[in-house]
């Protein structure tokens, strides 16, 4: 199906370009979304009626969008998920999830800005793009932890392998510490047991 593009589409092209595209994309997703119209003689004698109103409300909308990406990028949100000790999440971080926690943080970003190839599915540091609008792209970072705690150190550069075998070096040497406090406690235990000197031998010492 031959297509009139109303904005600039990624892989696809700009504004007012007419393509080819396959028919279930053309109706499940450009023509609904307004991103495009049937490339007929009405339509595309209404897109030039429309192109100079068109073109002026997507450099408004564009320079919407880069003032928010402006803030927007590079932004840390931390999302709290249960996990197993590998590091393996109990479900998964997807885009609504990004966008929620990116809104409740004061930035107004809708899970169709946000894309992920996949679904998250461990802990750590993610990066995700955000597409703000056709032609205006930016990168937050998602830290996925188990508690506010195991995010700051995440942020500090620390992964969930660092961190496990920390846990791990930090039970070994509690269990050191351990054994030594009960050899030593073992040794006065001894010293304590021991035969006081006999009697007569401190007299044969003495008359010497």
């Amino acid at each position: 199906m031959d297509v009139i593009l109303l904005e600039r589409v990624a892989k696809l092209g700009q504004m007012g370009e007419v393509v080819s595209v396959k028919e279930g994309y053309a109706r499940n997703y450009l023509l609904p979304q307004k991103k495009a119209l049937r490339a007929n003689e009405m339509n595309k004698a209404a897109f030039e009626d429309q192109k100079a109103q068109l073109e002026a409300r997507n450099l408004e909308t564009k320079k919407e969008a880069e003032a928010l990406g402006e803030k927007l990028a590079g932004q840390q949100f931390i999302v709290i998920r249960s996990a197993s000790d590998s590091g393996a999440l109990y479900g998964s971080v997807t885009t609504r999830d990004a966008a929620d926690v990116a809104t409740a943080e004061g930035f107004s970003v809708d899970r169709k800005q946000v894309a992920l190839t996949a679904p998250i599915k461990d802990l750590g540091l993610h990066t995700v793009n955000v597409n703000l609008h056709p032609e205006v792209t930016v990168e937050i970072e998602l830290n996925v932890a188990r508690s506010p705690e195991e995010a700051e150190l995440q942020a500090s550069g620390k992964s969930i392998q660092d961190l496990a075998a920390e846990e791990e070096a930090q039970a070994e040497f509690e269990i050191s510490e351990l054994f030594d406090d009960i050899g030593a406690a073992g040794l006065d235990e001894d010293d304590d047991d021991a035969p006081a000197p006999a009697a007569d031998d401190e007299e044969a010492s003495d008359e010497e």
